[in-house]
């Protein structure tokens, strides 16, 4: 039978490449009247069947089974895959015999020893029970060695060993050779000449290894970080006019013990190109002065491409935000390589004028959709505006009720709409946070903060508070509705209780704020609150000062605070850009015992620096008793600690009463300069470097005894609320105070 099947299939062979046979013989060719696969075991027939194009009835065609065998052999799990043919009932039978590769039944790895087996496994894509599929099996292979590399084990070998168990079976190990760990000992850049070295390496992410970079994780060769490298050195060269730089892979050298890398990048840099001139082409609704104000190349200033990105950016920002929401700047760019100079011509295709469409939001399981769509700059039917779309997100963003905000325009091109749809992915807005600290009036300090924000979807908040120390209790309940009764207008609610021991007396008191906002302007602010408050002196020590035995007992403060703010940070939780500024007033005397004002400005700007963020922080307070009063001790300014001066301890930067003990200031003055940088984009991490100065005091003498600290710590946005863990050097110490000090707390940043 076989040998008959043989004879056959050579005679349909011989007749399709004989092409003047094969006319005579086209009507003769057999038909195929069955098709058999055989030999499969694990894989199912119904995946083989779709890659066979020969079909029973018609006339056998060696081009498709040909193509057959190699859809069937390119899905990866076979050997071998043949064809035979046999006589079947007045035509014949086609066979399709495959042979399955084997699978593998165990993943082994042999010669790690830096590198735990479950650390390996995490980096591989094949399992046991997989297709012993040959490329899949070197594939891993470089996932491996790719991942040594980044670890700095970049002498590292490994090689894929398949043993045989069965027909079927297989064991697959990775013999691992990890040789030593090289460390990047230089860097050299040549052929540069317009840029220094130093330049170079602050664009690059491969940094030399230096003592910190196990905290880093840089020191290593990493490939994609040095490709990426070498497009950061051209994007630097094109910035500085640099059009025809090349910039050549790096090459490598290993030190003699093989622990060292010295990595040499050589640059040609060319000529330097200067802008010959600037021209706006195709613009009708803005006049050419108009848009050379959005601009910043101008002629005989050095070329760069990144400054001619920003101008594209700013020139579409101008137009979509009157509405023509697709419109195309190109620029065109003419070299004269003779002069050295380009000319630079944005070519503009304005479209037309586009109007909100629908707006539609997802993704809200149980916030409502008035909570979102009340913080949206742009209503259906309004022009489109690109600057009101991202307010619109950055409002969405600072409710802090989702883990994502993704705002999509969908131009609808023949009715001239543009539909946004809003999609959100809410998280968890309940929360069960803790702090702590210590200080030498108080101890230990820790607090429990349950907090609900968000409440039935509909944007209020409640949140119930205890602080517990060696010297101190708070209680708070509060209550925020930033729409009450559905009205632009926010109410607030608050109770608390408190008691603190001081070194010469105890104090406790017990009070509630009312109070009343509303937005101004997109910016503005304005807010009045009222606070009743009765609170107790005693247990006055009889060698106190004669201050706080003046105000020993009870006294009830009545007072109203109206406040105007202006905010324009990008994010209310992690700023990166825009300012806090804001003012209050409080007057005390409707009613009660005390009689004073106090009042304060405190403005903070937040300045983008790429990744990085610095920021400036600058608060005034001002107190005095009014009516022949005094202002209460707990009204007086204490300054030091985590949320004024960091290093110090609480009132550490104020005035002292004659026994020493720090007493507040009817005044005060605070600077903080902070440089935030990424430490994991992923986790949110952040480290910080800070500068703080500043004292509470009576009067001027005393204002010249400002203290500095300074420092460092890590901040992080984690699941329940951020977290801050820094730490302040006491620049200028004083007897019996600290060095320095370590606080955590979570919490908003300030």
């Amino acid at each position: 039978m076989k040998k008959s099947s043989l004879v056959v299939f050579c005679f349909v062979i011989l007749a399709f490449l004989t092409a003047d046979a094969y006319s005579a013989f086209a009507q003769e060719l057999p038909l195929v009247t069955s098709i058999e696969i055989r030999g499969l075991k694990r894989i199912e027939e119904g995946a083989i069947k779709p890659k066979i194009t020969q079909k029973t009835g018609e006339p056998l065609a060696s081009e498709k089974t040909t193509n057959d065998i190699r859809d069937i052999y390119r899905m990866g799990y076979f050997d071998d895959v043949k064809v035979e043919i046999e006589p079947f009932e007045g035509g014949v039978k086609l066979i399709y015999l495959i042979k399955e590769k084997p699978t593998i039944i165990r993943i082994d790895f042999q010669g790690n020893e830096e590198m735990g087996d479950s650390k390996l496994k995490e980096k591989i894509t094949i399992t046991p029970n997989s297709i012993a599929d040959t490329v899949l099996i070197q594939d891993n292979a470089e996932k491996l060695r790719a991942f040594y590399e980044e670890e700095g084990y970049w002498l590292s070998k490994i090689i894929p060993v398949v043993k045989k168990i069965s027909d079927d079976e297989v064991s697959l190990t990775y013999q691992i050779d990890e040789g030593p760990k090289v460390k990047i000992k230089n860097i050299n850049i040549e052929g540069n000449k317009g840029i220094s070295s130093k330049k170079i390496k602050k664009v690059m992410k491969t940094k030399e290894w230096w003592l910190f970079s196990f905290v880093t994780s840089s020191g290593y060769y990493k490939k994609e970080a040095m490709s990426s490298d070498v497009e950061k050195i051209r994007d630097l060269y094109f910035n500085n006019g640099y059009i025809k730089v090349a910039v050549a892979d790096p090459k490598i050298k290993l030190t003699d013990d093989k622990k060292g890398m010295i990595i040499t990048i050589m640059v040609s840099e060319g000529e330097q190109y200067k802008i010959s001139s600037v021209d706006i082409s195709g613009n009708k609704a803005f006049s050419g002065d108009e848009l050379r104000k959005k601009i910043q190349s101008f002629p005989e200033n050095i070329f760069s491409r990144g400054t001619l990105r920003k101008d594209v950016t700013s020139l579409i920002e101008t137009y979509s935000e009157k509405g023509y929401a697709l419109v195309s700047i190109y620029p065109d760019v003419v070299t004269d390589e003779t002069l050295k100079r380009v000319k630079i011509t944005f070519k503009i295709d304005e479209g037309d004028i586009y109007k909100i469409g629908m707006i539609e939001i997802s993704g809200n399981i149980s916030t409502r959709d008035k909570v979102i769509r009340r913080e949206i700059r742009l209503d259906e039917g309004d022009t489109f505006n690109s600057a009101l779309l991202r307010r619109s997100y950055e409002r969405i963003n600072n409710l802090n009720y989702f883990e994502s905000v993704e705002m999509h325009p969908k131009p609808r091109f023949e009715e001239k709409l543009v539909d946004i749809d809003i999609k959100v992915k809410e998280r968890p807005t309940g929360s069960f946070s803790v702090g702590g600290g210590y200080s030498s009036v108080d101890k230990f300090i820790a607090s429990l903060d349950i907090t609900k924000a968000n409440l039935f979807g509909k944007g209020q908040y409640i949140k119930l508070k205890g602080q517990f120390g060696g010297s101190s209790t708070y209680y708070e309940l509060s209550y925020r509705d930033p729409w009450f009764m559905d009205k632009p207008v926010s109410f607030g609610a608050n109770i608390y209780n408190t008691t603190r021991d001081y070194r010469e007396y105890e104090k406790k008191a017990t009070g509630f704020d009312l109070s009343f906002g509303k937005s101004l302007s997109e910016y503005w602010k304005g807010d009045i609150t009222y606070n009743f408050e009765r609170a107790t002196i005693y247990n006055v020590e009889d060698d106190a000062s004669s201050e706080i035995k003046e105000q020993e007992g009870t006294s009830v403060t009545s007072s109203i605070t109206p406040t105007i703010s202006r905010d324009t940070r990008d994010n209310f939780l992690d700023p990166h850009k825009g300012s806090r500024n804001t003012l209050y007033v409080t007057y005390a005397g409707l009613g009660g015992d005390n009689a004073f004002l106090k009042g304060g400005v405190d403005s903070a700007w937040f300045f983008p620096i790429s990744e990085t963020t610095f920021s400036l922080r600058g608060r005034y307070g001002y107190a005095t008793g009014i009516s022949g009063k005094s202002v209460p001790l707990y009204e007086r300014f204490y300054v030091g600690g985590i949320y004024t001066v960091r290093g110090l301890d609480f009132g550490e930067a104020g005035p002292r009463d004659e026994n020493g003990d720090v007493k507040g200031g009817t005044k005060e003055i605070i600077f903080n300069a902070e440089f935030i940088f990424p430490i994991i984009t992923e986790l949110r991490l952040k480290g910080l470097v800070f500068f703080d100065a500043g004292t509470a005091y009576d009067s001027s003498k005393e204002l010249q005894d400002i203290r500095y600290t300074t420092g460092g710590g890590f901040r992080w946005i984690s699941p329940i609320g951020p977290l801050r863990l820094e730490w302040g050097f006491n620049i200028n110490r004083k007897p019996e105070e600290s060095q320095s000090r370590w606080e955590f707390t979570f919490g908003s940043f300030f």
